[in-house]
């Protein structure tokens, strides 16, 4: 008999110190805050680390490297402790600790925060290359399991993509007619499954495709007035969310957390969120796991800086508008069909309290206001960010993700819109596609008619991203693979790029979809501004930082050239920095600045269809002028 801790359960902190006592049972000794304070305050643990005294002696757990949860160990009742095998979960909602001493042992048994289970009952999941050993009880969704280790489901598991596949190396995963559907024999017989159509049915030992992906912080310096107290900026994204804790009085960052989007386990992008949300309680599950979330990311920031949670005046969050609602708990119906606009994107003001986060009361929390449509408030930020609103000359702003917003302007006039660029710039509906991350291809160049790639963390090709999507295709273009209606020389079907790793016609499609959306809309933009060329071209966004400028220019998605197009980094989580610097005089609905912005709704726009066919295919190769001057 195996005594399991269960992750999902809180401890709940006792205010007073107790002194150890006695073992009130055979082989574990009460669980006292002491031991896990220690730990938890031991450098070679940081924030991740976590103890108890079991048998009287603390047991420390590394594994995680992210959280403070166990996710299950296994305490033996014969007087010994046992490794934890599983050890911390990289969970995305880590954080639910403090200082505080915790109640013993017993109460916990009696609370029901251990459950009592036979060894047998169980089953061990060993994830390759992370090397992550889980608990899992049988029947549980493989999904549940692997989200937290970073696998994402860009359908929101409905089996519709391709985007969590997952190889079984060993152990049992059953198929279903949606694998049958999306999966080719040979990735079949290849143990390749969908993660999200799976259940734990017997041990296993699988590889992921996702893994330690890097997430678009910011550490611009900027002029600001100081302020007493601790300030936290959040960028709350569809995929990610990077949260910073800030000395107002300096200026300095003090701490900085990044997560996968907890919600991203319900649909890859805005509008399979929407879908969830309308769905019975879906709105309020999703609402839950962010607020919770960020709560928890709040928690690790101080917790990481040694600050203290009564030091913390403000907290600014943007968002685009679909995250806007979702934190807010806002409805997000209105957003689900045409006209696609809601009548409360204003500023919402909460208190720490409402959100149930652990923060003083006087800690006022905003949400920054949209500015129409799904241009939410990370395009506002964006402004305040580029100072687009105080530019003598035309001035452009790309947000190269999912719901692709632009904005153009100066101190005259603002314009903005979104399209529906869909992921493919965030590798989702590829067929290889996967994140920027370990394995991806990210950068793809041509050396005398022969593809080179550059493949991230130096490990065999796994997939490619979106900036190496956008290579591959230029490329392609350049030695005649790809022509300029998007289909292969020859009639293929497919072009290997490396070995392992090919781009099908399917996939050119996405692209040429993607890029025609975006580029439609900014010509839109730019002819509305009298078609006036720009003086820059702002690319904001992790894809917008890391996508070379010279494809964009050749797959048509960015037609401006390249020493005019400047990558911009996260310019919503920089904005919402200056905002926290200007709340005394602001109470940031920033009402004179989204006067003075227009936003275009491109779906009522009878020539946005015209403009957007135009752009689908692809322009045609300029070969470099040989002309020789006299």
């Amino acid at each position: 008999m195996l005594i399991l801790i269960s992750a999902t359960r809180r401890f709940r902190p006792v205010r007073r110190r107790r002194k150890q006592g006695k073992s009130r049972g055979r082989g574990i000794h009460d669980v006292y805050g002491t031991a896990f304070q220690s730990v938890c305050e031991d450098s070679s643990f940081g924030a991740s680390g976590f103890a108890a005294l079991l048998c009287g002696r603390a047991a420390p757990v590394r594994a995680g490297q992210q959280s403070p949860y166990l996710n299950f160990g296994a305490v033996a009742l014969d007087g010994k402790a046992e490794p934890f095998r599983t050890a911390a979960r990289q969970s995305r909602e880590f954080g639910r600790f403090s200082h505080t001493l915790w109640k013993p042992v017993p109460r916990f048994l009696r609370k029901g925060a251990y459950e009592t289970v036979k060894a047998s009952e169980t089953h061990r999941i060993l994830i390759k290359p992370i090397g992550v050993e889980l608990g899992v009880p049988p029947g549980t969704p493989l999904k549940d399991s692997l989200f937290e280790q970073g696998v994402e489901f860009p359908c929101g598991g409905q089996g519709r993509c391709r985007g969590c596949r997952v190889q079984v190396l060993e152990g049992t995963a059953r198929l279903n007619a949606a694998q049958e559907e999306r999966l080719s024999s040979e990735e079949v017989a290849a143990g390749w499954r969908l993660a999200c159509q799976c259940a734990v049915e017997s041990d296993m030992l699988i590889e992921l495709r996702q893994w330690d992906a890097a997430i678009l912080s910011d550490e611009t310096k900027f002029a600001f007035e100081p302020r007493p107290g601790l300030g936290v900026a959040v960028d709350l994204g569809t995929t990610t969310i990077v949260a910073q804790l800030l000395d107002l009085e300096s200026g300095r960052v003090l701490a900085v957390r990044t997560a996968l989007n907890s919600q991203a386990r319900h649909g890859g992008d805005v509008m399979s969120r929407v879908e969830f949300a309308l769905s019975e309680k879906g709105s309020q599950e999703l609402t839950t796991l962010v607020r919770r979330q960020i709560g928890a990311l709040i928690t690790q920031l101080l917790f990481a800086a040694g600050g203290s949670g009564r030091e913390v005046r403000d907290v600014v969050l943007v968002g685009n508008t679909v995250m806007h609602h979702l934190f807010c708990g806002i409805d997000v119906e209105p957003l689900s069909h045409f006209p696609f606009t809601s009548n409360r994107d204003g500023l919402e003001i909460m208190s720490s309290e409402d959100l149930a986060w652990n923060l003083p009361r006087q800690a006022c929390v905003r949400f920054l206001p949209c500015l129409g449509g799904f241009v939410g408030s990370d395009i506002l930020a964006g402004l305040l960010a580029t100072r687009i609103g105080e530019s003598d000359t035309l001035i452009g702003l790309i947000d190269l993700g999912t719901n692709g917003e632009i904005v153009l302007g100066d101190r005259d006039r603002v314009l903005c819109a979104s399209t529906a660029a869909g992921p493919a710039f965030e590798g989702a509906r590829i067929s290889m596609g996967m994140r920027a991350s370990t394995g991806a291809i990210s950068q793809v160049t041509t050396d005398g008619g022969r593809l080179r790639c550059h493949v991230l963390g130096n490990s065999e090709a796994k997939g490619i991203c979106g900036s190496g999507l956008v290579d591959a295709v230029a490329a392609g273009l350049d030695l005649g693979v790809i022509g300029p209606s998007g289909r292969f020389a020859g009639g293929n079907e497919k072009w290997e790029i490396c070995p392992g790793v090919a781009l099908s016609q399917k996939d050119v499609r996405e692209l040429q979809l993607a890029k025609a959306a975006i580029a439609s809309g900014f010509e839109m933009l730019r002819q509305r501004c009298g078609g006036k060329d720009l003086d820059r071209l702002y690319l904001a966004g992790a894809f917008g930082n890391y996508v070379d400028r010279a494809s964009g220019q050749r797959v048509g998605l960015i037609e401006y050239p390249a020493d005019q197009v400047q990558p911009a980094g996260n310019t919503a989580l920089l904005g919402a920095k200056l905002a926290l610097f200007s709340l005394d005089g602001e109470d940031g609905s920033y009402a004179d600045l989204r006067r003075r912005v227009e936003h275009v709704s491109l779906s009522a726009d009878p020539d946005f269809q015209d403009t957007f066919v135009k752009q689908l295919n692809f322009p045609e190769k300029v070969e470099p002028c040989c002309c020789e001057s006299h």
